[in-house]
């Protein structure tokens, strides 16, 4: 049987699903209303579980999906169109073939759900949220991984469900919230189908349900996990300061203004006194041996006089062939370097130039053939703490960040997220720096170029932050903490074999029950 007739025969659904996934995005910073994301996930599932067939409810989930990516990942054509110099048309449709893509693992999630449909309650309980978890994970890791907008990061910091991400990461708070999202779409289904009694009938009925009760039980749950600490704070305070040059994309790799933003935060530096000061991601234009002569030995001349360290973004030359985008320190301690490990295609790198040449030439894109760094790097020991570096989008992969855990005491993001302009993306990119906080029980300091920076503490809150597209200088006192929650220990390998085992036990199930 044809999607296309199944989509055009009933198009109501699709209309639904599709507002319902755009809606789930207000659940996302900047407005991180996080029940939300949970109401039109709970939605959707009714949606594509009273579908006439598992293929009709696929495509009421690829419709689920359009609208969550279409609307939350818009971004991608401000990098390709406004920075990157593709042409309109071109980047319109590249940019909804990137969604459509996406929109597959919603449509994989609502097939299933609606396949194991002989009993509701293990569609919605155990088979819905088992197969959202494994999509998303599956999500973070095919094609280099793009785990943007995974489900439980709409419930962080604020949500009850919050409580989850020490314990089992940020797919584990998905698994929370879709089971959450399930319970809430069965008490529900199962409220409707009692329309008829008597309404005193229908309140004790409601209170008897088992669907409700694991709503209120995960919910109470995640919530007591909140005051559980998973780490502690060891040693003194460190002062810190966090700088946002605020360079202009379109001005940023231009030769005859990088001497302009070399002085700039030669000058900000220097209206710094802290013990560890941050320059964000790329801050210094040129690769490290085409600097001007004795620039280093200023900004690290600075920071001496107070005993303090500096830490920068600058493209690195470490011989032929070999380049990298990376962080080095200066100051007091013995300079180190870290090299990003996880490169962005198209960003960092051009995977398949012999197949996606055609794309290269359409973006004027700078700086975009890096090595990768090694992925046993360890923390930069600088002003009294071992920092966790990480590069850009990195910090989207939190089993890639607890690698360099429990030795670091500090998180830190070197970003340029002028790449995508006034949109969500900057504020997305916050709020899983935020989940990266409360994964690891780490303070989590970010120096971005056009913002956000931020300094996010242990518990996923933001103490500090600048405004967008303003210079601006930002600093604090952060504490670094030892210990490790048991994410940082077992990553994200026991949420996935749980929902792994859910998920198969689901269907096994529902097949016994046909049989």
């Amino acid at each position: 049987m044809s999607l296309v007739p199944l989509a055009v025969k009933n198009y109501r659904p699709l209309i639904a699903s599709l507002l319902l996934g755009a809606v789930s995005v207000l659940g996302y910073a900047p407005l991180y209303w996080y029940p939300v994301s949970v109401l039109a996930l709970a939605a959707a599932a009714l949606v594509w579980l009273h579908a006439p067939g598992a293929k009709a409810a696929a495509v009421r989930g690829f419709a689920f999906g359009l609208g969550l990516f279409g609307a939350g990942v818009s971004w991608v054509y401000v990098s390709l169109h406004d920075y990157g110099g593709m042409p309109l048309p071109v980047a319109a449709a590249c940019t909804a073939a990137f969604c459509a893509y996406l929109a597959l693992y919603p449509a994989a999630v609502a097939l299933l759900t609606r396949r194991s449909h002989a009993s509701a309650t293990l569609s919605l309980l155990v088979v819905l949220p088992a197969a959202w978890t494994l999509c998303e994970w599956l999500r973070g890791w095919i094609f280099t991984g793009f785990p943007w907008l995974a489900l439980g990061y709409s419930q962080v910091p604020l949500g009850p469900l919050a409580g989850f991400a020490p314990l089992a990461g940020a797919y584990g708070v998905s698994l929370a919230t879709a089971a959450l999202a399930g319970a809430l779409a069965l008490t529900a289904s199962q409220a409707w189908s009692r329309r008829q009694l008597p309404a005193s009938k229908q309140i004790r009925a409601v209170a008897s349900d088992g669907p409700l009760w694991l709503a209120v039980a995960l919910l109470a749950v995640g919530f007591a996990l909140q005051s559980r600490e998973w780490t502690r704070p060891s040693g003194d305070t460190t002062s810190v300061a966090l700088i946002q040059g605020n360079v202009a994309q379109e001005l940023k790799w231009r030769p005859e203004r990088a001497r302009q933003t070399l002085d700039l935060y030669l000058e900000l530096t220097r209206s710094t006194r802290h013990s560890l000061t941050l320059l964000p991601e790329t801050a210094l234009p040129m690769f490290n041996v085409d600097l001007p002569h004795g620039y280093l030995d200023q900004l690290a001349a600075h920071v001496q006089k107070h005993d303090g360290d500096l830490l920068t973004g600058v493209p690195e030359y470490a011989g032929p062939g070999r380049y990298y985008n990376s962080v080095i320190s200066l100051g007091a301690s013995p300079t180190q370097v870290y090299r990003k490990v996880h490169l962005v295609p198209f960003g960092d790198y051009f995977p398949l130039t012999w197949l996606f040449g055609w794309f290269m030439n359409l973006l004027d894109i700078p700086m975009s053939d890096f090595s990768h760094g090694s992925p046993g790097q360890k923390p930069i020991a600088v002003a009294g703490q071992k920092v966790a570096a990480n590069i850009c989008y990195e910090d989207v992969f939190g089993e890639e960040i607890i690698r360099q855990l429990p030795e670091a005491t500090l998180l830190a993001n070197f970003t340029n997220d002028a790449w995508w302009g006034r949109s969500l993306g900057s504020h997305q990119h916050l709020q899983i720096a935020q989940a990266r906080s409360l994964e690891t029980g780490r303070f989590m300091l970010r120096a971005t170029n056009t913002g956000v920076t931020a300094i996010i503490d242990s518990s996923g809150r933001i103490m500090r932050s600048a405004p967008q597209f303003e210079v601006a200088v930002i600093s604090g006192e952060v504490r670094g903490h030892t210990g490790a929650t048991p994410y940082v220990r077992w990553g994200n390998v026991p949420v996935v074999l749980l929902a792994a085992a859910m998920l198969l036990g689901g269907l096994l199930a529902q097949r016994r029950r046909r049989s």
